[in-house]
């Protein structure tokens, strides 16, 4: 398994790569006008998983990071993100 930033056109991107069984987008970073919009995926209702208007990239991934979406996956207790923000995928 694999915990990763994947950059995106207008953000960032939290992936969980659990092999086989798929690719799972657990949470995001957007650039606004107003600054980062964060937002870490739920299985319900959840308004405290998102915020607008941070200030800092480094400080919405944090955010995002800080709910630990992926342990909503069974097994990914123990990951960590890795450091190095991948490139978005080359799509035709």
């Amino acid at each position: 398994m694999e915990l990763y930033w994947q950059q995106k056109r207008r953000g960032q991107k939290l992936m969980l790569d659990y092999g086989d069984d798929g690719v799972a987008e657990v949470g995001g970073v957007r650039e606004t006008k107003r600054g980062f919009d964060a937002f870490a995926k739920t299985v319900s209702y959840d308004p405290g998983r998102a915020e607008k208007g941070i200030g800092s990239m480094e400080e919405a991934k944090a955010f995002v990071e800080s709910h630990r979406p992926w342990e909503l996956y069974r097994g990914t207790e123990a990951l960590t993100v890795q450091p190095e923000v991948k490139p978005a995928p080359d799509e035709d």
